[in-house]
């Protein structure tokens, strides 16, 4: 007999391998929390050969956008996106930090002139594990813990 944990959706995404307990924070900075269009599963301490432990999240008739995953690669590195279509896998890969994040992240200097105008951010990825990134505005360098991504 065979047991399925979560459901086959037929169009749509699936991001497996989030570091456990970070599903839902992922769901939340995608804002699908407080969206009625979408049907979204969160699994979460599903056993893992590669990590002991994930959480997966499934967005159902939605593929994301390269901004959503940039977002998904600041918090959850290990994390793999699967678009599916027709109950198939037909694209899938591991999200990867870009070298330039623009507009998804805001800088944690009050004075920085970012602050004071929304939607012009830049950060430059300094180092990959663990996150620095570097304000191209304000010239200083914040740790992953010290930043908000947007």
């Amino acid at each position: 007999m065979r047991v399925f944990k979560v459901y086959a959706i037929k169009n749509g995404t699936v991001i497996d391998h989030i570091p456990q307990g970070k599903g839902l924070k992922i769901i939340h900075l995608l804002g699908l929390d407080k969206s009625c269009n979408n049907i979204v599963t969160l699994g979460m301490g599903f056993d893992s050969k590669r990590y002991s432990k994930k959480d997966i999240v499934k967005i159902e008739k939605r593929e994301l956008t390269a901004e959503e995953v940039n977002k998904i690669a600041v918090i959850a590195q290990t994390a793999t996106l699967n678009i599916i279509r027709n109950y198939k896998i037909v694209k899938k890969h591991q999200v990867a930090i870009p070298e330039i994040l623009e507009k998804i992240i805001r800088c944690p200097n009050p004075n920085c002139v970012t602050n004071h105008e929304p939607g012009k951010t830049k950060f430059l990825v300094i180092k990959k594990k663990p996150i620095q990134l570097h304000c191209y505005f304000c010239e200083r360098t914040f740790a992953i813990e010290e930043i908000t991504i947007q």
